[in-house]
């Protein structure tokens, strides 16, 4: 029998009330729990418009296919000519081999918040037959897409911006696979404006070749993409072991692939930051370790840093709670989604936690630094925004969170319609009682199933 405490947990996810009253910190004792998060939200939009541009029936499994992101990246493939079979989890993409049919009429591409799949798309629609308007929300169009848009213009490509320069709509016109060239690339905004030139690589006769002229943004995800192009065929040259210098992705069109999705790591943080804040439990997540291509996997070392108990192997991360957590000093640039979850372990820990390279967290689905600044606040946690200088001199900013007095007065957390601000604040709960969640359903965006795992966290089923 499922306990009362948990119905509201194990409710499908869009009857799920608002504001989700969350159980208090469970009862202590050793246990493990083996959790597999969903399919990483940044490899399946990889994957998905990868396919959709090889040459044949190429086969996802493991991708994360009931998330919002995925549901727009599919719907806007569909409306480029592309035929998706979905089973659960697996995915059958039928590719156009190098040229989507955007068709006669002008086609418009809505996809409201998902800023994977616009930044994407925006590169990828030179490759169709006609143009494109790439549009989204409200808060899609106050997310920029400047830097995107001069780099395509370096290659030649023509956009015509709809509303204010810099920002969604855009009309974006073909330029088929005559394309390519090397591009110089200062710091940017994020890493997803070169990663969106990188996928678009194989399917342009001079490929793309681009010279960083200062210091990478999030360049973990700029070495995932080449990753995935270099297993899928690809070819890729990559220079800079420890600064990323160069990248080159050489004409050489994809043919049809199977790929296994990795779980998510973003994703995976919130179970293995429950696991430090619970002593004695150990959360093991299958399918994540050191072989992993996402740079979010290596957030179990921070942790371990903090006192908690890290085991780890290729293909599978194990994180324990040891009772005590203290303070530390950390640089997220490689993996700044981590941020959130390691604000909320930082408000549980002895002592202040600085926490460097967050520049990026401004133009994502909310003003991260902004939110946890105000949310952690509400259970007694000083946060002190600072500007600071990145490792190679660039311009950054950081917080500094000091624990205070968790408190037990019933507590509501904001979630300004960001997925990760949800799933941090959930962590809370393991700590304290009396946590509410204010629109829990925005979790789907990523992991639609996180309340019912996070009820496994709280022990209230198994």
């Amino acid at each position: 029998m499922t306990p009362p405490a948990a119905e509201g947990l194990l409710a499908p996810l869009e009857t799920i009330t608002d504001p989700l009253v969350l159980p208090g910190p469970p009862m202590g004792g050793p246990r493990t729990l083996r959790i597999r998060p969903p399919g990483s939200k940044s490899l399946t939009n990889r994957a998905l418009l990868l396919a959709a541009l090889a040459d044949g029936v190429s086969t996802l499994t493991g991708a994360l296919t009931d998330a919002d992101d995925a549901q727009r990246m599919l719907a806007a493939l569909a409306q480029l000519g592309v035929d998706c079979e979905q089973q659960d989890d697996t995915l059958r993409v039928t590719g156009v081999g190098g040229r989507f049919r955007a068709g006669q009429d002008e086609t418009t591409l809505f996809l409201n918040n998902a800023g994977t799949a616009t930044r994407f798309l925006t590169a990828a629609v030179v490759l169709a037959d006609g143009p494109v308007v790439i549009d989204g929300n409200e808060r899609m169009r106050q997310r920029p897409i400047g830097e995107l848009v001069g780099l395509l213009r370096q290659l030649g490509v023509t956009i015509e911006e709809l509303g204010e320069p810099g920002f969604v709509p855009v009309r974006v016109h073909p330029i088929g696979c005559a394309g390519g060239g090397t591009l110089d690339v200062s710091t940017t905004l994020s890493s997803q404006y070169v990663s969106a030139l990188l996928q678009i690589a194989p399917w342009l006769e001079r490929g793309i070749d681009i010279r960083y002229t200062d210091p990478a943004t999030s360049p973990s995800y700029v070495r995932m993409t080449a990753g995935l192009l270099e297993r899928l065929g690809a070819h890729v040259t990559i220079e800079g072991p420890d600064r990323l210098m160069r990248v080159r992705i050489g004409h050489a069109p994809l043919g049809a692939f199977s790929l296994d999705i990795e779980p998510d790591a973003s994703g995976a943080t919130y179970l293995w930051g429950a696991g430090a804040l619970l002593d004695g439990l150990t959360i093991e997540t299958p399918g994540l370790g050191t072989a992993s291509l996402q740079g979010d996997a290596e957030f179990p070392l921070l942790l371990e840093q903090m006192g908690a108990r890290v085991e780890r192997s290729a293909h599978t991360t194990s994180v324990t709670g040891t009772g005590r957590l203290v303070g530390i000093e950390a640089d997220l640039s490689d993996m700044p989604d981590a941020a959130m979850t390691l604000g909320a372990v930082a408000a549980c820990a002895e002592g202040p936690t600085t926490i460097r390279g967050l520049r990026t967290l401004r133009v994502k689905e909310t003003d991260r630094i902004e939110a946890m600044r105000i949310e952690l606040a509400k259970v007694g946690a000083g946060i002190e925004v600072f500007a600071h200088k990145g490792a190679l001199g660039e311009a950054d900013e950081g917080v500094v969170i000091t624990p205070g007095d968790l408190g037990t007065n019933p507590v509501t957390f904001d979630t300004y319609e960001d997925h990760r601000m949800a799933m941090s604040g959930a962590l809370l709960a393991l700590r304290r009682p009396n946590v509410l969640i204010n629109d829990p359903g925005c979790v789907r965006k990523t992991y639609a199933t996180f309340w019912a795992d996070f009820a496994r966290l709280c022990g209230l089923h198994t």
